[in-house]
């Protein structure tokens, strides 16, 4: 089994292909980690504009992109209404093609709300975050985004892809397109999106987040007890 790095990511190809990714953007369990381990996490992680000072491609398409946000301020009285403090910390690369796509917006998305801040780290230089984080179990795709709560307890994660496109993606029509063609819609299908549903479906996670109970061990807590 070998990994190739994509425009959209990372494949992970067997014998008989590309191995099906999860179609389901929204991933409720959070991975075994320690809350003071995700609080550096976070604290070391670059903002939007650091990573771009930092960035060696596709600069021009991430700043572009970033000028045309639109965040409905629907979202922003949605996350507001938890009454919680939220951190995204997203893990990416600059070279990615759906990073280009999606990270602006989780940007503005986390910009306009006062309750919400957003940090950026490398997926190769967090491995062992990301292989918690695998899309189907198997791939590093990215961007993954964990939603970690006001103590730094992680309660879900998305990602790769907003669910639609991720379902269209993995469906016989995309599949049986020659690759340039399958990125060049997938291109499109973003660009049709603006966004508003990589935001609606991070809200909800947000939302389902702060249904849950603030004082519940972590999962490594669970296993020292």
């Amino acid at each position: 089994m070998t990994e190739t790095r994509t425009e959209s990511g990372t494949e992970t190809r067997t014998e008989t292909g590309v191995l099906p990714t999860r179609s389901i953007a929204l991933h409720d369990a959070p991975a075994p980690l320690a809350p003071g381990d995700l609080a550096a996490r976070f604290a070391g992680g670059l903002s939007f504009e650091a990573m771009l000072a930092d960035a060696e491609m596709n600069v021009e398409l991430y700043r572009n992109f970033r000028s045309r946000t639109e965040v409905p301020e629907e979202y922003v009285a949605r996350i507001a209404a938890t009454g919680r403090r939220w951190h995204l910390l997203v893990i990416s690369e600059d070279w990615c093609g759906d990073s280009v796509n999606i990270v602006p917006w989780v940007d503005a998305l986390a910009a306009a709300s006062p309750a919400t801040e957003m940090r950026l780290i490398g997926r190769d230089a967090n491995a062992d975050l990301m292989d918690l984080h695998l899309t189907n179990g198997r791939s590093r795709a990215i961007p993954i985004v964990l939603v970690l709560d006001d103590a730094f307890v992680e309660r879900g994660w998305w990602g790769p892809r907003p669910g639609p496109l991720q379902e269209w993606f993995l469906s016989e029509e995309a599949q049986r397109m020659a690759k340039p063609e399958r990125y060049r819609e997938l291109r499109i299908r973003y660009a049709r999106d603006r966004g508003r549903t990589t935001m609606e479906e991070i809200v909800q996670l947000i939302e389902q987040a702060a249904a849950q109970d603030a004082s519940a061990p972590s999962p490594t807590e669970s296993a020292a007890s």
